[in-house]
């Protein structure tokens, strides 16, 4: 490993991406120590302790704790996530929007990140304007005003604030993607996650100390977040390989002989999208309705918090939905048999063109049901396990699946650099 790391180290475009990108995720936990103007912090963090395991619990887990402490970066990215599940549904939906995605190639692209950024300005305002008004009405058990000075100058300064905040930090996650290490978004994701962990393992250690929790449980929660986390790693990294038979070609006076290969699909294709775009789609109801005040509407919102049998349920329906979604976004079986059909290459068994596009369409469709199956396992299961153990933090498979995912994927990304470079070495010494 040490080797490993002063090889990577060695790199300087890999030790400038790795500085900019550590100085970017400074200036992310930086913002997340503003508080906003006009809000009494200690009267908000005694307000917020009585949602936790509810679904405000669960996106301050993804705002890094932004949401409880009401920083300026209390939306944090998921207006963007929300504005991204949209235009997704609306490119497959809309001629246009379909039109720009595969045929404009790098302008189409432009464009749907231009509509998808206007769309997150929207999403960010339209969010920003309830948790404005959703604030004022609120009082700390103790009796106090979570706004000290309620009126039209705190709502325009805070909607101003926190929509300027996103809009940020979607620039932030771009400049890390660009010129960092890594996808900026999944990164701010990770960051916010990855911050609130000292602060459990502390409050885990105590209630130990205190007698709280017992030993027994302890030592099951450290084991269960290792079997989740092993039990992750493996099923991201495994892929299904399909034999390739690339056949004899002339090219001038030289022959080349025929070579096989294999196409690598991933035994859960869609990664952790599926996940985030699922717990996004039920965070808007639940946080529109928490700002109705209404018998109906609150009983409807006490019934979908995440430890709640309908929110669960409902919450694996999205997840099979959008894991078949974004794996027939990702892999689309029609345009990879064309592109082997037109190289000249087939697979073993199969005849080229429709044979192999239904062949392919049956083993896409089964890995995204594997897919959706483990999804639907790791995001539930440990909710209820923590709950079983009653460990005194918020263990979900999602987080885990978050933060191993982009471990893994920044990681891959670190291997393929370093290889490249190796390769471009051998190069300039051949010639």
């Amino acid at each position: 490993m040490i080797e490993y790391l002063r090889q990577v180290f060695s790199l300087e475009d890999f030790r400038n991406r790795f500085f900019y990108t550590l100085f970017m995720l400074a200036i992310y936990r930086l913002g997340s120590h503003i508080p906003l103007p006009g809000v009494d912090t200690t009267a908000l963090q005694d307000f917020f302790k009585s949602f936790e395991g509810t679904i405000f619990y669960l996106y301050d887990i993804f705002s890094g704790g932004n949401l409880g402490r009401m920083t300026l970066f209390a939306l944090g990215v998921m207006p963007y996530i929300s504005a991204s599940i949209m235009m997704q549904l609306l490119t497959v939906a809309v001629p246009e929007l379909q039109r720009l995605a595969k045929e404009e190639g790098d302008y189409g692209r432009y464009k749907i990140n231009q509509y998808t950024r206007y769309l997150t300005l929207l999403v960010a305002f339209v969010q920003s304007l309830g948790i404005t008004v959703w604030l004022q009405g609120q009082v700390s058990p103790k009796g106090t005003p979570v706004v000290s000075e309620p009126g039209l100058l705190f709502s325009i300064t805070t909607i101003i604030s926190l929509v300027a905040s996103t809009m940020f930090l979607v620039w932030v996650g771009d400049r890390i993607t660009e010129k960092g290490i890594g996808n900026g978004m999944s990164l701010l994701i990770f960051a916010g996650i990855v911050a609130g962990f000292p602060n459990a393992a502390i409050r885990v250690w105590s209630a130990l100390k205190n007698g709280d929790i017992s030993p027994f449980a302890f030592v099951g929660a450290i084991l269960f977040v290792i079997a989740v986390v092993v039990g992750i790693v493996f099923i991201q990294e495994a892929e299904r390989r399909i034999p390739i038979q690339h056949p004899r070609r002339q090219v001038g006076r030289q022959e080349i002989v025929g070579s096989s290969s294999y196409l690598p699909i991933k035994i859960n294709p869609a990664g952790v999208i599926p996940i985030i775009f699922a717990q996004s789609l039920l965070i808007i109801p639940s946080t529109v309705l928490g700002f109705i005040q209404h018998p109906i509407a609150k009983a409807i919102h006490d019934a979908f918090n995440p430890t709640t049998l309908p929110y669960n349920i409902l919450y694996v329906a999205f997840i099979f939905f959008f894991t078949y979604f974004y794996t027939a976004v990702l892999i689309n079986p029609v345009d990879v048999a064309d592109n082997l059909k037109k190289a000249g290459a087939f697979i073993p068994g199969i005849r080229p063109g429709q044979d192999t596009q239904k062949y392919l369409e049956h083993i896409i469709n089964r890995l995204a049901f594997v897919g959706a199956i483990f999804l639907s396992v790791v995001a539930v299961i440990p909710i209820f396990v923590s709950m079983w153990l009653k460990v005194p933090f918020y263990f979900g498979g999602t987080t885990a699946l978050i933060v191993v995912g982009v471990a893994l994927d920044t990681i891959n990304k670190l291997e393929a650099q370093l290889l490249q470079q190796k390769y471009t070495k051998y190069r300039r010494k051949v010639r």
